[in-house]
């Protein structure tokens, strides 16, 4: 399930088809220390109800505007808003710049079947990316074959292409599959959720793993290789195991380092971790694999408490995904 503010595409196909008219503004480029990047989205309802952002604040309210035009109209702007000094500092920020911003009436302009085609793989957990021309004002759906998009894809960042063509990147959703609904494991989805992942708990031990531990909190009961199975982590997913447990800790591990997961990270003490090597050598897994491991699990801030240990847990996995 994505949060409202990252799901502005759906917003926008749905404000559009329940007739209230949508409009879909994107940041084409902007200065490098804003606090919208490249990519970042707006959508705005023909009665100004509005979802997402384009900026710290400084142009919204120009944005809004122009896109009540654009619904009248059914013409696509191209913004262009230099930001002062002034401006910028009210907002957070050194100095000024300029941020170009897109503006398209979904319909008129943006394609209905082309935003639903980008709703439904996103649904589907597919990387994509909406490629527009500002200048033709043509649209399409890349996959990755173009180049471009693929590296675009593999960095997870949207931005202008010397050929003209923006292209806005579509990634599936970060998850985090975390096995063992300890105490470390509390504010470690909480905070998951604030960064912007989708957490999921692995324990099938209802004393763990219950409802009133983890309220609201998406929690499978099934044994840890068969919940991996189900969940089959992709590229856009950090496994993090907490139980201590060989009985469950190992299985999850195995089916982690099959798969293609960005981050593994495991809890307990370096001699903890020695005799898991062990056993995951025993089980034949090889040393290339075993170097994927992050154990001891986190950060070496000298955490103490578990939401320190969360902390530490989701700043290494920050680093791996940002920095690789």
């Amino acid at each position: 399930m994505r949060d409202d503010h990252d799901s502005i595409p759906e917003t926008a196909l749905d404000w559009h088809r329940q007739g209230r008219g949508a409009v879909l503004a994107t940041v084409l480029e902007t200065w490098g220390s804003a606090p919208r990047a490249a990519g970042s989205q707006l959508v705005i309802s023909g009665d100004a109800a509005i979802m997402g952002s384009v900026s710290g604040g400084c142009v919204e309210g120009a944005v809004v505007a122009e896109a009540i035009d654009a619904l009248a109209d059914g013409k696509p702007r191209l913004l262009t808003f230099g930001v002062s000094d002034d401006e910028a500092f009210a907002v957070g920020l050194a100095c000024g710049g300029t941020i170009r911003v897109l503006v398209e009436p979904v319909g008129a302009c943006l394609p209905e079947a082309l935003l639903a085609d980008l709703v439904a793989a996103r649904a589907d957990r597919k990387p994509l990316a909406l490629m527009v021309n500002p200048t033709t004002w043509q649209h399409c759906l890349s996959d990755g074959s173009h180049p471009a998009t693929a590296t675009r894809l593999a960095s997870d960042r949207s931005g202008m292409e010397d050929d003209g063509w923006f292209i806005g990147i579509h990634n599936p959703p970060l998850r985090m599959i975390v096995v063992g609904a300890v105490h470390i494991a509390q504010p470690l989805v909480a905070m998951a959720r604030l960064a912007g992942y989708d957490p999921v708990l692995i324990d099938p031990r209802a004393a763990f793993g219950s409802g009133e531990r983890f309220p609201g909190e998406t929690i499978l009961d099934d044994w840890p290789d068969a919940a991996m199975a189900g969940l089959a982590p992709d590229t856009r997913t950090a496994v993090v195991t907490l139980t201590h447990d060989p009985k469950l800790d190992d299985p999850a591990l195995l089916a982690a380092l099959a798969s293609p997961a960005f981050y593994i990270g495991c809890l307990g003490s370096a001699r903890t971790h020695a005799k898991r090597l062990d056993r995951l050598r025993a089980a034949g897994v090889t040393e290339e694999a075993i170097a994927r491991l992050h154990a001891p699990v986190g950060l070496d801030i000298g955490a103490k408490s578990p939401a320190e240990i969360a902390v530490s847990i989701l700043a290494q996995i920050t680093h791996r995904l940002r920095k690789g």
